[in-house]
């Protein structure tokens, strides 16, 4: 097999993965089901990835990856930062959920991914950096500020399907527009 053909037998399974867990969760998700999106067999998911686990993991690095380069922030325009972090999640709807995933099976369980570290380690200082210029108000600290709005900006992606039916004539334009205010509120 060519290096061509192994990758792109990995961008399969890795597509595959990503809507398994997205549905199932890590625990739930099932290898066979992956192989057979994916079309191709369990034996490649371990050649590649090592375990379920490890598949998971890289399907999780991979959307972190993607979301800290598809939108980075701007410090001094926070508002227009959530609302580009809310289109991120309309586009990939998937990325909430393999959070929430994450969040629930793997808290406190391994080790912390550098790339999301890395990335809020420097969101955090480049809101702390406004802060000291006077751009952005300094009632909240810089990590709370940030943990703030960029869970304002998931806010629709996040909620339980019986919310979503009550607020459900919402447009998207509205629901980022929503979004985009109550960050501005928040910093005034």
């Amino acid at each position: 097999m060519g290096s061509r053909d192994a990758e792109a037998t990995r961008r399969r399974l890795l597509k595959a993965a990503r809507e398994e867990f997205a549905a199932y969760g890590i625990a739930g998700g099932r290898v066979e089901r992956i192989a057979a999106a994916a079309q191709s067999n369990k034996a490649q998911i371990y050649h590649y990835f090592g375990s379920k686990d490890g598949l998971f993991d890289a399907v999780f690095d991979a959307m972190c990856r993607e979301t800290v380069d598809a939108v980075p922030i701007d410090a001094e325009n926070l508002p227009e930062y959530a609302g580009r972090l809310f289109d991120s999640y309309e586009r990939r709807p998937w990325v909430q959920r393999i959070a929430t995933w994450y969040r629930l099976e793997r808290a406190g369980t391994g080790d912390l991914l550098s790339v999301v570290l890395a990335s809020n380690e420097a969101k955090v200082q480049a809101v702390a950096d406004a802060q000291a210029r006077g751009v952005l108000p300094a009632h909240f600290p810089a990590d709370v500020l940030l943990g703030l709005v960029i869970h304002l900006s998931g806010f629709w992606s996040s909620n339980v399907p019986e919310f979503d039916a009550v607020v459900a004539g919402h447009s998207t334009a509205a629901r980022r527009q929503v979004v985009v205010d109550a960050v501005a509120a928040l910093l005034s």
